[in-house]
């Protein structure tokens, strides 16, 4: 296993090796991860930016494409034939057609390679020609992101974390009934595993439809081909400190470690190890409508993703003998567009507030990080009513399960972070100042100008912070 793990790590060094000189000499690539939690719009997020790249009219907080730098943006094949294209072009079909609906959710890793014919800036530009820059967008679900945490953890110690953790949770309670019938001592028996695993399965689906983000192991959530599969039919036991041989705990123990050899060690070789520039999207409105524990179990996750970046700056040598590090990471909460700008600020703080920890560790490691409120695609127009003698500041949009007109105010965020952080903390059941509406909108009609992308909220800016030092 040493010698296995220590060839694949000279084999990696090597072909990064190669990459980055070829990179420096002739067409620089830039990697770009896109991941979120369940329901973040991952999907749209890259299926705008990339036709915002094509059609940049409505970028104009992304300096190159501003100053007139960006001649041409155009789709190349993505130079992995092994990963699956991203759906650029059905993914647009769905959002600007006759009757917008949202596209599919990310269920594997997709890739898609956008290459722009950029005019250096400065002096550089009047004496040397455009260059191309290939911007790499690897898509992957952020179950999978959140499972890296698991490497360094024993089976034992992930059972008692998450036993500990979903006690009090009601989405829990099938799970715990079948695993309080369950011997762990007892001998293995495939039926009996089976049934303890899509017990806990049934969990993970419950919890993160309740609006909870640490869903590991994410690859219950999304098996794909490895459905039905030993290496995911095992669950959290009680901690033994000596099973017996050949019992069911000893088993699940065995699956856990293979899991993580299996299925986590050979993501992050393939891809997530590979990546410069990550965005990482969050649904934090969602959470904030669900209450405290779904709040701060957010915070929790994103500290657990942000620890799986080995954050710090990509040194041209560094890279060249120890591997890429991720240079940027923006923590992006989406769905600005259900709250009136006038509440984007308040959006913002509370996810600087939920990320600090988290980014000071990245930024003490030599990474870049930022947090802001964007909208993907802007599917709301804004309106302002009187009230009691008192401005309402509206959204207005089409509902997405009656297609109807509305005009909705969600509920005001507090101008203090700590407001919501502080109950989440300290383990709340409910908000005591009132509650936080969520809607969900369907995507609008829409009409493009020649030069225009769809229309967004911040998304220039989130680009700049990504890629814009590379143009």
């Amino acid at each position: 296993m040493v010698i296995s793990t220590l060839a694949d790590s000279v084999f990696r060094g090597v072909e990064t090796a190669g990459e980055r000189v070829s990179q420096a000499l002739f067409e620089p690539v830039v990697r770009l991860g896109v991941t979120g939690l369940a329901r973040a719009g991952k999907t749209v997020f890259i299926t705008s930016l990339v036709a915002n790249l094509l059609d940049r009219g409505r970028m104009g907080q992304l300096v190159a494409a501003r100053d007139g730098r960006i001649s041409a943006a155009f789709l190349q094949p993505q130079p992995d034939d092994t990963v699956p294209r991203f759906e650029y072009e059905a993914h647009i079909a769905a959002l600007t057609g006759a009757r917008p609906q949202w596209p599919d959710s990310t269920r594997a890793v997709s890739e898609l390679r956008l290459s722009l014919r950029v005019r250096p800036a400065g002096l550089l530009g009047g004496w040397q020609g455009p260059r191309t820059v290939h911007l790499d967008i690897v898509d992957y679900p952020g179950e999978w992101l959140l499972d890296l945490g698991l490497i360094d953890r024993s089976y034992a110690e992930w059972s008692a974390a998450v036993l500990e953790r979903i006690a009090r949770r009601p989405e829990a309670a099938g799970f715990l009934a079948v695993l309080g019938e369950t011997d762990p001592d007892a001998a293995f028996d495939e039926t009996r595993a089976r049934r303890l695993s899509q017990a806990f399965t049934g969990y993970l689906q419950a919890a993160r439809a309740a609006g909870y983000s640490d869903c590991t192991p994410g690859r219950f959530l999304l098996p794909g081909d490895l459905e039905g599969s030993p290496v995911l039919t095992f669950a959290p036991l009680p901690p033994r400190p000596s099973a017996p041989r050949r019992s069911l705990a000893r088993e699940c123990e065995r699956r856990f470690e293979s899991y993580k050899s299996n299925v986590v060690r050979p993501f992050f070789r393939d891809h997530f190890a590979r990546i410069d520039r990550q965005v990482v999207l969050v649904d934090a409105l969602g959470a904030i409508n669900k209450g405290p524990q779904a709040v701060e179990d957010m915070r929790l996750a994103m500290a657990d993703i942000l620890a799986a970046f080995r954050p710090g700056r990509n040194a041209w040598l560094s890279s060249l003998l120890m591997g890429r590090r991720v240079e940027r990471i923006l923590f992006a909460a989406t769905k600005a567009d259900h709250l009136h700008h006038t509440q984007h600020p308040q959006l913002t703080a509370i996810m600087q507030a939920l990320t600090r920890a988290a980014c000071d560790r990245a930024q003490f490691a030599g990474a870049r990080t930022d947090a802001m409120a964007i909208a993907a695609l802007r599917a709301t127009t804004e309106e302002v009513r009187t009230h009691e003698g008192q401005p309402l500041h509206l959204v207005r949009g089409l509902l997405a399960d009656t297609g109807r007109q509305a005009a909705f105010h969600p509920g005001d965020l507090p101008e203090d972070p700590a407001q919501l952080l502080g109950p989440a903390r300290d383990g709340a059941a409910q908000w005591l100042d009132g509650g936080y509406r969520a809607m969900t909108f369907a995507p609008q009609p829409l009409t493009l100008k020649p030069g225009d992308g769809p229309p967004h909220i911040r998304l220039d800016r989130a680009a700049q912070f990504l890629i814009g030092d590379r143009l």
